[in-house]
C-alpha cells in the first residue's frame, strides 16, 4: 500500500508567494521545464508549463536524496 505522508502539508502549503527558479540547464531540450521554490521548511517542484499543475513535495531529506540520484544517473534514460 502507498502512503502519502505529505497530503496534508500540499493542501496547506502557501505556494502564492513562492520564488519558483529554474536550473541553468533549462534552456537543453532534455531539461524540461523544471522549476523549485523553497517553500518554509520545504521544497516544491513544478513544471513551469503548468504552473497551475501538480506540485511535488520534499522534505529537506527527501531532497538530499532525490538530487543525489539524479547526480547519480539514478534517473537517465536507458
Amino acid at each position: 500500500m502507498v502512503s502519502d505522508d505529505k497530503a496534508g502539508v500540499r493542501g496547506q502549503l502557501d505556494l502564492s508567494q513562492a520564488q519558483w527558479r529554474h536550473g541553468s540547464q533549462t534552456d537543453h531540450p532534455s531539461a524540461g521545464h523544471l522549476e523549485i521554490a523553497f517553500v518554509e521548511d520545504y521544497i516544491a517542484m513544478r513544471n513551469s508549463a503548468d504552473p497551475d499543475g501538480a506540485v511535488l513535495v520534499f522534505t529537506p531529506a527527501e531532497w538530499d536524496a532525490f538530487v543525489l540520484g539524479a547526480k547519480d544517473g539514478e534517473f537517465d534514460e536507458p
